[in-house]
């Protein structure tokens, strides 16, 4: 099975496709990011769906890349034949959902095999296939697929295939086109012109980005990944683009990321304004107000692309899982948890978009004042923590920080933009809650914070306190828990969540290092001013994506490998982030990419 480094994307704003280095794509849900695959080789075998286009002969390709700046793959193969390559794309969206795959011969001739096998609701579901002239039309339900193609096409074994040789300056184009199946039969699209409107819609927008420095390629790629795991329609951004793909080969630790976490709001954010793409930005921004409106106290972490709050979890049995790891989960159940630290995360959220996209109107900040009155009133519960700990709750010591968060910006509305409210009161919650983290979630023996009040175990979260501005990045304590999380929470230089050992987490097994909390470390020490580590740190994280630029959740310090959902927004807008501060010189504030807000009075800094 291919490793999860050896997977590139193609998408369409709507859903992404992934497709390995052997010319397979394995990985395609239609007609949405959260919508059931397709492809589902992914998480069990070929015989759960794919699509394998490349030379008869097989193996891996030769080298692949994406065309400057678009999210156009070329895979190339080099035999003793000749040379062949394979562009994949999809189109930007309009009515129905194209993939083109066009094979090209470089030189010789080539021997080429495909195999087509669609299975409809995550393998389950072998369509009634017929072919005609222009292909093959597959019906299953709710599903049609019609496959156009010049190629000879004929079944075998209920698998679609075309076994033909593509010479020099040779060009067989493939297109799968998916419609509901009550629908006619879509008109047919020209894959050439298709290619070359694909590559100006991508172009174009990496134009507008306003990111450089020496690491101008990294951040553009990860943006170019943050844009292709955008839906569209509403502007929501998916944590990745996969499902149950494990944070420890053969555990249980397999979760649907398909969804939209209100915690990656802030950090978005961050890294969408501080290249330029404030479309991208006030976009989000709505997704989120839209998501979130209603009772505050029923404010979820999570929603699905258009916002729907019910997400229930579910085992698929019959998928034998990647590399044999089970359950394969749809669904979230962590959608229910308390975690207190995403209202601090939505109120930081709207703040930095406030100041930097400077609209005539903020509506949003009646909704901003009931999410507090809630926060207000619900701050010293325990809760389940930024990382959905299945175990008992706690009194998280980020989740208390993130509360200061809240009434830090919302005073700094008042105070900084003129908008009703009782500032007073928050500023006075505010002093409150920093020193209880200051009194609680600090241990003085040990002189770092400590993952939740009166324990001794560290978090990776904690790297965040000078980053949201609750304390500043060379302060003693500060310095004091980087110390201790470099010394006692790494593997390899890499920075773990937490010591899942012992944690209580309500799982068993264990998990790779988290790449997010690496690029929060290389944050917190060049905020500590010690850029030189942060560099040599960054550089080495950047070695970890994947030969087109990719990030997975996770990495495996001991096997060398990624782990985890892939693409992983968390882990590139993390990348972004610090490759951004790095340019800066400076250190880190949640709203660094506008510049940071002035030292709230009375906030108990």
């Amino acid at each position: 099975m291919a490793r999860i480094e050896d997977y590139a994307i193609v998408g369409d704003l709507h859903t992404d496709a992934l497709i390995g280095t052997d010319g397979s794509i394995n990985w395609l849900c239609l007609p949405h990011f959260d919508s059931p695959a397709c492809f589902a080789a992914l998480l069990d075998s070929p015989e759960a769906g794919r699509w394998l286009l490349a030379p008869a002969s097989g193996g891996s390709c030769t080298t692949r890349r994406y065309r400057p700046e678009t999210l156009i793959l070329e895979t190339e193969w080099e035999s003793a034949d000749g040379r062949v390559r394979v562009t994949d794309f999809m189109p930007p969206r309009d009515e129905v959902v194209d993939i083109v795959r066009i094979v090209e011969g470089l030189s010789g001739a080539v021997r080429m095999r495909g195999e087509l096998a669609l299975r409809f609701d995550y393998g389950q579901v072998v369509p009634w296939v017929r072919r005609d002239k222009r292909g093959i039309r597959a019906v299953a339900g709710p599903d049609a697929a019609y496959l156009d193609t010049p190629a000879p096409v004929r079944g075998e074994n209920l698998h679609t295939v075309s076994d033909f040789t593509v010479h020099a300056g040779e060009r067989v184009p493939f297109v799968l086109t998916w419609t509901p199946s009550h629908l006619p039969r879509p008109r047919p699209v020209n894959p050439h012109t298709a290619l070359h409107d694909t590559e100006k819609f991508w172009t174009k927008w990496s134009g507008r980005s306003q990111a450089g420095g020496p690491y101008r390629d990294a951040v553009q790629r990860s943006l170019i990944t943050l844009k292709a795991l955008t839906y569209a329609p509403t502007g929501g951004i998916v944590a990745a683009a996969t499902t149950s793909l494990p944070e420890q080969v053969g555990g249980p630790r397999n979760w649907d990321y398909r969804y939209c976490w209100l915690r990656d709001a802030t950090l978005t954010l961050q890294s969408l304004l501080g290249a330029g793409y404030t479309q991208e930005a006030a976009a989000w921004r709505e997704w989120l107000l839209r998501a979130v409106a209603g009772d505050p106290a029923k404010l979820q972490i999570m929603y699905g692309i258009a916002g729907k709050r019910r997400l229930p979890e579910t085992e698929l049995t019959w998928l034998a899982g990647y590399e044999g790891s089970l359950p394969v989960r749809t669904g979230n159940a962590a959608a229910g948890q308390l975690q207190l630290d995403v209202w601090g995360e939505v109120l930081d959220g709207l703040a930095l978009t406030r100041n930097a996209l400077l609209t005539a109107e903020d509506d949003s900040w009646d909704l901003q004042i009931a999410l507090m009155e809630h926060l207000e009133g619900a701050w010293d519960q325990p809760d389940n923590g930024l990382w959905e700990m299945r175990g008992p709750r706690r009194h998280f010591t980020h989740s208390k920080v993130m509360a200061w968060v809240a009434a830090d910006r919302m005073v700094k509305g008042v105070r900084g933009s003129g908008l009703p409210g009782p500032d007073d009161r928050w500023a006075a919650l505010a002093t409150t809650i920093h020193t209880e983290v200051m009194t609680r979630g600090f241990n003085p023996e040990l002189n770092t914070f400590v993952q939740s009040y009166d324990s001794t175990d560290l978090d990776a979260s904690l790297l965040l306190i000078p980053r949201v501005g609750f304390l500043p990045p060379d302060d003693s304590r500060v310095i004091g828990t980087i110390d201790a999380i470099q010394r006692d929470l790494t593997q390899d230089g890499f920075v773990l969540r937490y010591r899942s050992a012992g944690s209580d987490d309500g799982l068993p097994g264990g998990e790779g290092v988290f790449l997010a909390c690496s690029f929060w470390l290389v944050n917190a020490l060049q905020g500590a001013g010690r850029r030189d580590e942060a560099v040599a740190l960054f550089e080495r994280l950047l070695t970890l994506r994947n030969d087109v630029g990719l990030l997975s959740e996770e990495w495996d310090p001991d096997a060398n490998r990624q782990l985890g959902n892939t693409p992983q927004a968390f882990s590139h807008f993390a990348l972004i982030n610090s490759a951004l501060l790095l340019n800066h010189g400076g250190a880190e504030h949640s709203n660094h990419a506008v510049g940071a807000p002035p030292k709230m009075s009375g906030s108990g800094l």
